[in-house]
């Protein structure tokens, strides 16, 4: 990994022009990413009802999307490490560009359930390893950057996500067939993450041979070893939990529990977006100014109250506003997660890895745990669980607070 930089905050005349080239570059793969993410779940109510699916069998359905990123967390870090974050991540939309045109295949011109499945598991196992990868390109940039800037490389992957989800609900409102338009963008995604991508921090060579390789997977294990790494995953996955659980089931839950159509539940799911993007481009300055305990605390319990009202209003428009709460209040929480995980730039890619493959547990359980609660009291109350597992996490925020010595605590 890249030796770590001291502290400090330049001037913008100061920082390197090649820094700021990857800036933009690590920008416009987070934006692509999420572009691609919500592609996939803007068009998740016409894949149920394009397989006749009920909610407990979607949800096993979307696991397979979840279990391709867990399993990506597994190797992530070791393959981040050996190739550099560059290459792992043209690679990895590789997968999400096969994986997204895979299932648009199997859904839209076969109806072909397991093949959908295959598709899943490929775009989940490419986002999950672009996932730490960019991450990990992330805190180098921040650091170099000497201000807060995790948060807004998320906000770009948000507004990606916005993106899609217009675009999803446009395609729905058209009758676009699903095959087409998970096509057309997977072709989208994968050219401008191949242009994102050249802009990245150069890498130094990484240690060959067999001493390398044992370096690698012992500096895995030993992060796995870490108690402020286990806690920071034990906060990310409850985070990913409140943030994986809108992604997958809120716009299917405006139109089973408020009646709205399948285009009304897509611009649903874009105002979650919305309210996320909104909350990690104001949070870099919040997190610079009082620090990342009382700031995530805060968002906590505004994702905790959003998600309550979204459930509870019994009014649509209300409901609306709750979604937007929830999307502000969830949207710090997986940046600062993983910038605190980076927090010593030697270890980051191990330990990353280790925080996102908890964390996607959260993405691995969550589906089919909330379609079989749905399938009891309904999709719409099923996601009170949200606002039950945010309370006790608070407990969890302090760990966030950087080492002694290092801003934005």
């Amino acid at each position: 990994m890249r030796p770590a930089d001291p502290v400090t905050a330049p001037t913008a005349s100061a920082v390197p022009p090649a820094v700021l080239a990857a800036r933009t570059g690590v920008a416009v793969v987070f934006a692509l990413n999420g572009l691609a993410v919500a592609t996939w779940f803007s068009r998740v109510p016409a894949v149920r009802e394009a397989l006749d699916l009920s909610a407990g069998r979607l949800g096993l359905l979307l696991m397979a999307m979840s279990a391709g990123s867990l399993l990506a967390m597994s190797t992530a870090g070791l393959v981040t490490q050996r190739l550099g974050p560059a290459r792992t991540v043209v690679a990895a939309t590789v997968l999400v560009a096969l994986g997204l045109t895979v299932a648009g295949l199997a859904t839209g011109l076969a109806g072909w359930l397991p093949g959908v499945a295959v598709g899943l598991v490929a775009l989940g196992y490419g986002c999950g390893a672009c996932d730490v990868a960019m991450n990990v390109e992330g805190a180098a940039v921040e650091k170099r950057l000497g201000r807060t800037i995790m948060p807004r490389f998320h906000a770009a992957w948000s507004l990606g996500s916005v993106a899609g989800a217009g675009l999803g609900a446009g395609a729905a409102r058209v009758g676009l067939p699903i095959w087409a338009h998970l096509a057309v963008l997977a072709v989208v995604v994968l050219g401008g993450t191949l242009f994102g991508a050249r802009a990245f921090l150069p890498e130094p060579p990484a240690p060959a041979g067999a001493d390398g390789a044992a370096a690698r997977r012992g500096g895995l294990r030993a992060a796995w070893r870490e108690p402020r790494t286990l806690l920071l995953g034990a906060l990310v996955l409850v985070m990913a939990f409140t943030e994986g659980s809108a992604n997958d089931w809120i716009a299917v839950a405006f139109i089973d529990g408020y009646g709205v159509s399948e285009a009304i539940g897509a611009a649903v799911f874009g105002i979650f977006v919305a309210g996320m993007t909104l909350g990690r481009t104001a949070g870099t300055v919040l997190i610079d100014r009082w620090g990342r305990v009382p700031v995530l605390a805060s968002t906590i319990l505004l994702a905790a109250l959003g998600a309550g009202l979204a459930v509870l209003a019994g009014n649509g428009p209300v409901a609306m506003v709750g979604v937007a709460l929830w999307g502000i209040g969830a949207s710090l929480g997986f940046p600062v997660g993983m910038s605190a995980a980076a927090d010593d730039e030697e270890h980051a890619a191990v330990r990353v890895s280790v925080v996102a493959a908890i964390g996607y547990t959260a993405f691995l359980a969550g589906p089919p745990l909330l379609g079989l609660l749905g399938d009891r009291v309904g999709t719409l109350p099923a996601l009170l669980v949200v606002p039950l597992l945010l309370i006790p996490t608070l407990a969890l925020v302090p760990v966030t607070r950087p080492p002694a010595g290092r801003p934005h605590g």
